[in-house]
């Protein structure tokens, strides 16, 4: 099955929805109709996004740190006393280390995967538990084309969306023909807050990958719920970026692991400090 039409009681999750590319989700599934409840921790921000996308669509926003387990669950039980069924289920919100992890505090590295792992299988569970027996719903996981290969400067990160790939494609094959479709976009280089959050100067991240490389944040939200549109599992964002991604997971993983250590921004940004 594919993305479920919307009804005035059904409702797109949307985590990390507060900016970026969550924010383009929202976007995305309003302008096709469907009714959407906005998750992150920025109530603000939240707010303002409702009220833009309120004036065609159900807009409802619940704020949430999705690295707490009991909000987590809270989430959810906040859903139903709304009134609510949870159709789609987008799980965007991530965040991530940049640089030697050396100079990592030990508390950051286990905080990305709390996000990126631990709040992945715990929304998606849970989201699995109520769509199933319904017959019907559609999941999308944000992965990176980083989770397609080893990524020095990235390590943990890119190991996280390495999960992140392997899970959306058995989860995927697990729930055929229950009516659930899953799917995975993994987008390359985006301008968000992103690599501000992570501590990184953007223009030195983005002098490291090629400007062709770069997409603007509403195209990946298109191509991934066009990929729940069109069951089409995971796929990276963009042309360009598969193509890339392609020939880089071709290259000898001695000279890979070696080219991306000497090249990552984060690397030679903590190598110039010491």
């Amino acid at each position: 099955m594919s993305l479920p039409p919307p009804s005035p009681s059904s409702t797109a999750v949307i985590t990390g929805a507060s900016s970026g590319i969550g924010a383009e989700f929202a976007r995305e599934l309003a302008a096709r109709g469907h009714g959407v409840t906005l998750v992150a921790r920025r109530s603000d921000r939240l707010r303002e996004l409702a009220a833009e996308l309120g004036e065609t669509v159900r807009a409802e926003t619940i704020a949430c740190d999705v690295a707490d387990p009991s909000a987590r669950a809270a989430l959810f039980d906040e859903l139903a006393n709304r009134g609510l069924t949870i159709d789609v289920l987008v799980n965007n919100a991530g965040i991530g280390t940049i640089g030697a992890v050396t100079k990592i505090p030990v508390a950051e590295e286990i905080a990305q995967v709390r996000v990126n792992v631990e709040a992945v299988i715990d929304l998606t569970t849970r989201a699995v538990h109520q769509m199933v027996p319904r017959g019907r719903g559609a999941i999308l996981h944000v992965g990176s084309t980083a989770g397609y290969y080893p990524f020095p400067g990235q390590a943990g990160y890119a190991g996280t969306k390495a999960f992140v790939h392997t899970y959306s494609e058995g989860l995927r094959a697990e729930l055929a023909g229950s009516g659930v479709t899953v799917a995975m976009v993994a987008p390359g280089p985006v301008r968000t807050e992103f690599l501000a959050a992570a501590g990184m100067d953007e223009k030195k991240f983005a002098a490291a990958f090629p400007k062709f490389l770069w997409m603007p944040a509403r195209e990946v939200a298109r191509i991934g719920i066009d990929a729940l549109e069109h069951d089409r599992g995971n796929v990276i964002a963009g042309r360009r970026n598969w193509v890339a991604t392609r020939l880089v997971q071709a290259l000898p993983r001695p000279l890979l692991l070696k080219t991306l250590r000497a090249q990552h921004p984060g690397l030679r940004r903590d190598r110039s400090t010491t």
